[in-house]
């Protein structure tokens, strides 16, 4: 990374500049006055306290890394982008982010980690965020800690767009809306969330894209304005419309519906082995380019299938 001083920063201390103008973390900081030449001033090392001058040429090297605890692994990877600093993938369903125990191998990990060593690149493993084993989409991994803190950042302030496509049971009503209830774990299973007054805050916007009325379903867009776990499938539930092929979450048996209504349900849920979720957009600003960028991954097959069959019965109901 590489910074020329401006005549506005002129004076400032070293470490004023990295913080205030390059965006460096302390933690980062501490990382690069421990790297040989992690941190130099005009091709010297230099202490942080030291003051600049306009036209001062300041550069910072991070340390090359690897993921040595994590087994590379040849899978197929459907790539959407990639630089210097990020990769970005359209992750399929059924494949876990990072391995876990019992879950050493066979993991989206596995795979980048090989698809880096075939490319002769030395990177560790950086999952900007995490999407469930079972949910389809674009996910973001940072190829340094510079872009990683930086995304994350973005991620706290609230200016990550994250958007996702889910085919749900029932029909939102309103058809667009924000769903705000707090979520916890279930105290009787604690593997599974629900909407609690004493959770953490959590909040999900929607809109309904399409309805299904012959199978009373429904094409939902959600936006996230916070991170919680299984946070729209948990949401989705509470406001009566669970998403299709979820098992965890599902219409409950006390559920006001028709003998009808939840033998139509049952039969989508057996249509995919999956919950129906994809994450369709992430957009953010490059932490090296400065540019705002925007990646967008399309249904997967069985998700695909599962529209067409939607709407080819509607067609059917009409004709």
């Amino acid at each position: 990374m590489v910074y020329i001083v401006t005549s506005r920063e002129q004076g400032w201390t070293l470490k004023t500049l990295m913080s205030s103008r390059l965006g460096v973390s302390r933690k980062l900081t501490s990382r690069l006055k421990m790297t040989e030449r992690g941190i130099t001033l005009n091709g010297e090392r230099v202490y942080i306290s030291v003051h600049v001058q306009e036209g001062d040429v300041v550069e910072l090297r991070m340390e090359r890394e690897e993921s040595d605890d994590i087994l590379p692994e040849k899978m197929p990877l459907d790539i959407l982008y990639e630089d210097r600093d990020l990769l970005i993938i359209n992750k399929a369903a059924g494949v876990i982010v990072h391995p876990t125990h019992g879950h050493y191998t066979g993991t989206l990990a596995n795979g980048v980690v090989q698809h880096w060593r075939d490319r002769g690149e030395q990177v560790r493993f950086r999952p900007v965020h995490r999407l469930d084993r079972e949910t389809s989409g674009v996910l973001a991994i940072a190829k340094n800690p510079y872009v990683h803190q930086h995304i994350s950042e973005q991620m706290i302030a609230g200016t990550v767009d994250k958007m996702y496509r889910a085919f749900v049971h029932g029909c939102p009503q309103p058809q667009s809306g924000r769903i705000e209830g707090p979520i916890d774990r279930d105290p009787k299973n604690p593997h599974v969330r629900i909407v609690t007054e004493s959770g953490y805050p959590a909040a999900t916007r929607y809109q309904t894209l399409e309805q299904y009325p012959a199978y009373r379903a429904s094409l939902v867009q959600l936006e996230l304005e916070s991170g919680r776990t299984h946070q729209i499938r948990v949401h989705m539930t509470h406001i009566g419309c669970p998403l299709i092929g979820d098992d965890m979450y599902k219409y409950a048996p006390d559920a006001a519906l028709t003998p009808d209504e939840r033998q139509g349900s049952e039969r989508l849920d057996s249509l995919l082995g999956r919950q129906a979720l994809h994450a369709f957009r992430l957009a953010f600003v490059h932490p090296g380019t400065h540019e705002r960028m925007t990646f967008e991954a399309p249904f997967p097959p069985d998700l695909s299938t599962l529209k067409q069959q939607l709407q080819n019965d509607e067609s059917k109901k009409e004709m």
